[in-house]
Order: C-alpha cells, then sequence, then structure tokens
C-alpha cells in the first residue's frame, strides 16, 4: 500500500527537484569530505568506500525516514564534520579515527532516541527558525547572480527561463531552467565528460580501534559539530517548512547508520538544512503532502554515488560551477522568500528574527560552529532581552 500510494505520488518536479538537492549538495562539499580522508591518509580504495558508505547511508535514511513518515527527509553528510576533521584529526591513525566516528555516532543515537534533542528544539519559535533558514540560504541567492559575472549568457538563460515559466508553468520553472542551462553549455562546450567511466565502488572495512586522544579530540568536536552546525539547522528547515515529524527517530537514525557504517568511512551522517530546501518548496511539488517524494528521489540519487562512486563524482564534475549555482538559486527562490516573509510575520519577534538572519547570513564560525547555530543563540537571546510591551 505504501509503495502504492507513493506511486501515485510520484511527478517528474519531484523527482527533478530530488536530482537537484544531491547535485548541489555533492559538488559543493565532495571536495572536503576528499581532504578530510586525505588528512587520515587513507588510501584511494578507502577514498571510494567513505563515499560507498556515505551514499548508501544518505540513500537509505533518505528513503526509509521519508516514505515513513510521509515528509522530505533529507540527509547528509557532515560538512562541517569534514573539515573539522581536516584539522583535528591531521596525524590520527585511521583506526582510531574510525573508533572516534563510532563513539559519535554512538552519542547522536543516544540523544535522538532518548528525546532530549527534540525536546530542546520543540522552544524555538518559528519566526526564528524561519529567519535562521533565509539565513543559511542567502549565500545561494546572491551567487545565481554573482555567476553572471563568469558566464553571463549561460546563467541569464536560465534566469528568464525561470521566470517566463513561473508565468505559464510555475511547477516546471525550475526544470526548465535546469533543461536549457545544460543545452547552453553543452553548445559552449563548459561540460567535460572525459573522466566519466562505469565503475563500481568497493567497500574497504577498517576495524576500529579506541583511544583517549581520539575520543577528546575528535568524537567529541565532531559530535558537536555535527548536532550543532548540521541537526539544529535541519530541524529548523523541517519546522520552517511546515513539516511535523517526530524529531527523535530522525535523529536517532541518522546515528544509527553512523554507528553501522562509520567502520566503511562513514563518519557523520545527519539531517541536511540547505539541500532539504530544495525538497521542500513548490518547485517540488504544489502539494506539500507529496513533496516527500523529492526526498525520495534524493535517496535513490545518493544510492547511485555509493554504488558507483567514481562515475557519479565524474558527472557532477562535469557541470560548469556556474550552473550548479544558478539552478540551486533558482530552486530556493521561493524558500528564501518565505522564510523572510515568516521572519518578520510578527512584530514582537521581528527585531530578534532579523538578528538570527543577519548572525546567520554572515557566516561567522566560533569554535569550529557554523552560523546557524550562532545565529539561533543570538535570536533566543534578543527573544530574551527584548523590551517589555507597554
Amino acid at each position: 500500500m505504501t509503495l502504492l500510494r507513493s506511486f501515485k505520488d510520484f511527478s517528474v518536479s519531484a523527482v527533478i527537484a530530488g536530482f537537484v538537492t544531491v547535485l548541489v549538495g555533492f559538488t559543493s562539499s565532495a571536495v572536503i569530505v576528499f581532504q578530510a580522508a586525505q588528512a587520515l591518509n587513507a588510501s584511494d580504495a578507502e577514498i571510494a568506500s567513505w563515499m560507498w558508505a556515505l551514499g548508501l547511508g544518505m540513500g537509505i535514511t533518505c528513503i526509509g525516514l521519508s516514505l515513513r513518515y510521509r515528509v522530505p527527509v533529507v540527509t547528509a553528510w557532515s560538512t562541517p564534520g569534514a573539515a573539522m576533521l581536516i584539522t583535528a584529526a591531521a596525524g590520527v591513525p585511521l583506526p582510531e579515527a574510525i573508533g572516534a566516528f563510532l563513539c559519535s555516532g554512538l552519542l547522536i543515537t543516544l540523544c535522538g532516541f532518548t528525546g532530549w534533542f527534540e525536546r530542546a528544539m520543540s522552544q524555538i519559535p518559528l519566526p526564528i527558525a524561519s529567519a535562521m533558514l533565509a539565513g543559511v540560504l542567502l549565500r545561494f541567492g546572491l551567487d545565481l547572480f554573482t555567476a553572471m559575472k563568469t558566464q553571463f549568457v549561460l546563467v541569464f538563460a536560465m534566469f528568464i527561463t525561470y521566470l517566463l515559466m513561473r508565468r505559464v508553468l510555475p511547477r516546471y520553472a525550475v526544470i526548465s531552467a535546469l533543461v536549457i542551462g545544460i543545452l547552453i553549455a553543452a553548445a559552449q562546450g563548459l561540460l567535460n565528460w572525459n573522466g566519466v567511466s562505469l565503475q563500481f565502488a568497493q567497500p574497504v572495512f577498517t576495524a576500529p580501534q579506541f583511544s583517549l586522544a581520539a575520543l577528546v579530540g575528535v568524537a567529541l568536536p565532531l559530535f558537536v559539530v555535527t548536532m550543532a552546525s548540521q541537526n539544529v539547522p535541519g530541524v529548523a528547515v523541517l519546522r520552517a517548512a511546515g513539516y511535523d515529524a517526530p524529531i527523535s527517530p530522525l535523529i536517532g537514525w541518522t546515528g544509527a547508520a553512523t554507528v553501522v557504517l562509520a567502520p566503511f568511512g562513514g563518519f557523520a551522517l545527519n539531517l541536511a538544512a540547505i539541500t532539504a530546501a530544495i525538497c521542500m518548496g513548490r518547485e517540488a511539488h504544489e502539494d506539500p503532502n507529496k513533496r516527500y517524494v523529492a526526498a525520495v528521489a534524493a535517496g535513490v540519487f545518493y544510492l547511485s554515488i555509493g554504488l558507483f562512486g567514481a562515475t557519479v563524482t565524474a558527472v557532477f564534475a562535469a557541470f560548469p560551477k556556474e550552473l550548479v549555482s544558478a539552478i540551486a538559486g533558482l530552486a530556493l527562490l521561493g524558500t528564501i522568500g518565505n522564510g523572510l516573509s515568516v521572519a518578520v510575520s510578527q512584530e514582537a519577534e521581528r527585531e530578534p528574527a532579523l538578528i538570527t538572519f543577519l548572525v546567520t547570513a554572515s557566516g561567522v564560525t566560533l569554535f569550529g560552529v557554523g552560523a546557524a547555530f550562532w545565529g539561533l543563540l543570538a535570536g533566543a537571546l534578543a527573544l530574551l532581552l527584548r523590551p517589555a510591551r507597554s
């Protein structure tokens, strides 16, 4: 019955949204994951295994959780976590790092299934969450237009196509812009298919080892960064989009998937924030109850990354970065606008929401924790200290 309903809810726009989600997520941060693996002296085979584990984990959790709760649950690897590993894990033996990944995954699992994290997140007002979402996504909206500096014809054509299609067939505006972008990029010789070849990824098991140094220097920072910089905004994105899915099992299962896949290089899985917003907008489907199909489609594409890691990497690398920036910005315009609208809708919470938006959009990073967390914290502080109403 579940599969039958999912088939009825299927739409081309949702599949395209899922593809754009993976395209943006992969091209924007895969290099950081590669660098993290290299910092741990992982071999080429082990790096391929990392992509296998992460793709498999993201695919299974996207598909399973989205079908279970009928909401667009998009998961991702922890990009801030990978960035932290580049410096914090340098010099740590790979088996000890794997042990640290396991411990971090266990902590995430406990935070999820005990309900502690959900209780904490329920205290965040919707305008503050929406302001944080808009701040996180602002960079992608700006990148849409800055990309015109280097590829004006390509990006401008995509932009005009989007505007025209919004008038006649709004549901297919992003799809049309992507098609036009690919055609123009091909005509200009901007698509580089030289490195594309069909290759299966092979998992490599690394037996974990445990040390106090790796626990303190890798596991705990990875846990904190993943929860604060990824899961907090991930939950806020869900709430800002109007979805009331139970948070505890979502966090718990991403932690459990991390524990299972850590020996193969799955260092940290979490809820996505930026890419998740692509699956939650009107471009995915006019009906919010059918947008979960976009997350399921993203899961299928993530599975393909796991199975054909090197091949998919080469395919995504073939797209010019301006095309990726443009399609991401176009896909997120509606979500940015809605986030700003909700953020300033309540006069009593307008200034705290504005502070949240500005801090988040600034991109400030303190103690290895990203701007989304500090934006929420600043907004909460402003809310707490706001003047008493006369």
